[in-house]
């Protein structure tokens, strides 16, 4: 849905396609106030998904807040792409890394049933916001605080799916307003925005069983040089990238060797 539709929705507790089948409506004193102070937050640039609480991802409804990045249609991809590898695999278990609001997780979880899901996230505040989110849309997943792999022990898995932050540093704050209200720790990623792939590549073969998966969203551009991280580790041969909806390479697995 657009931000008007978002909006008018909430105001009128409806879905969307309620919105243009009901007769026409005239909005009281309360409601035009609500308008008013959505568009006063909107104006200085704060998303429209943190001022009603909540978005949609995977035709799933979730809670966001200002602890937790709003889930990208493109983060879609990554699911759909985790979606094929584990649908060969019998009871597969994975991790989620870095979950977030747990749209990921979640999202698998609602779709294989009988697959057991790990997500971790270094951040109390957005495993809350997560914990939450599988609640209300009856995901059964285990939560774990951890920097990354830090706090796993032994645990191996058939697939690993990560949308790690990928922003370098300095261009954070020449990105679009809306995005100065999300979480930095989710989006900042070094000099080059490469940190988190180079720390996931350190440790992410010991936490795969033999032939497993690891599925990870990229930014604009980086593909080469993952590729080239990955296939040089002699850890992980790359099986194949994914092209987003605008042609851009948006997804990468790669498998362990």
């Amino acid at each position: 849905m657009n931000e008007a539709e978002l909006l008018f929705s909430e105001i009128l507790g409806c879905d969307r396609t309620t919105l243009y089948l009901d007769k026409a409506k005239i909005l009281g004193h309360n409601e035009l106030a609500f308008i008013s102070s959505v568009l006063k937050r909107r104006i200085k640039g704060e998303p429209i998904q943190y001022i009603l609480g909540k978005t949609e991802f995977m035709a799933l409804k979730l809670k966001v807040n200002q602890d937790v990045l709003i889930p990208r249609p493109e983060t879609e991809i990554l699911v759909e792409t985790t979606l094929k590898y584990a649908g060969k695999i019998r009871q597969a278990e994975i991790l989620d890394l870095g979950t977030g609001s747990g749209c990921i997780a979640i999202s698998l979880g609602k779709i294989l049933e009988s697959a057991k899901i790990d997500a971790i996230d270094i951040s109390d505040k957005a495993l809350s916001v997560a914990e939450e989110n599988a609640r209300l849309n009856g995901a059964k997943i285990d939560f774990i605080q951890s920097d990354l792999f830090d706090s796993l022990g032994v645990r191996e898995y058939d697939i690993i799916v990560s949308n790690p932050p990928y922003i370098a540093d300095d261009e954070i704050g020449r990105l679009q307003p809306e995005l100065q209200f999300e979480p930095r720790i989710a989006l900042a990623a070094g000099v080059d925005g490469l940190d988190f792939y180079r720390r996931i590549n350190l440790k992410a073969s010991g936490h795969l069983k033999k032939n497993g998966f690891l599925i990870m969203e990229i930014g604009f551009g980086q593909a080469g040089h993952l590729v080239g991280l990955f296939s040089e580790s002699n850890k992980f041969k790359v099986v194949e990238t994914v092209k987003d909806y605008n042609n851009i390479e948006r997804v990468i697995v790669a498998q362990k060797v």
